[in-house]
């Protein structure tokens, strides 16, 4: 897969402390790594690198957040929340 096709995906994380949340991909470092927040554990500001690996991705992609991170433009915290609670997706086992 394409690196920027992760930008803007919804994803759960497999591992970690964080096991079980939702979050948001919105940096790629390179094949390996990407960058997730969720707008309140891990802020836009300040996102978590994660493995690939240890990430179950879903189909589900913003859109217009993935337009905002492709064009430079801030993301907030709020809209990244807000999507995230709206979101109707469960992981898969």
């Amino acid at each position: 897969m394409n690196e920027n096709n992760y930008l803007g995906r919804v994803v759960f994380s497999k591992t970690g402390r964080d096991m079980g949340r939702k979050f948001i991909i919105v940096d790629t470092i390179n094949e390996n790594y990407v960058l997730i927040a969720d707008g309140d554990l891990r802020k836009v500001e300040k996102p978590k690198k994660k493995k690939i690996k240890h990430l179950s991705i879903s189909n589900k992609v913003i859109d217009s957040l993935k337009e905002l991170i492709l064009a430079g433009e801030k993301v907030s915290n709020s809209v990244i929340r807000e999507f995230l609670q709206s979101v109707d997706i469960y992981k898969e086992v």
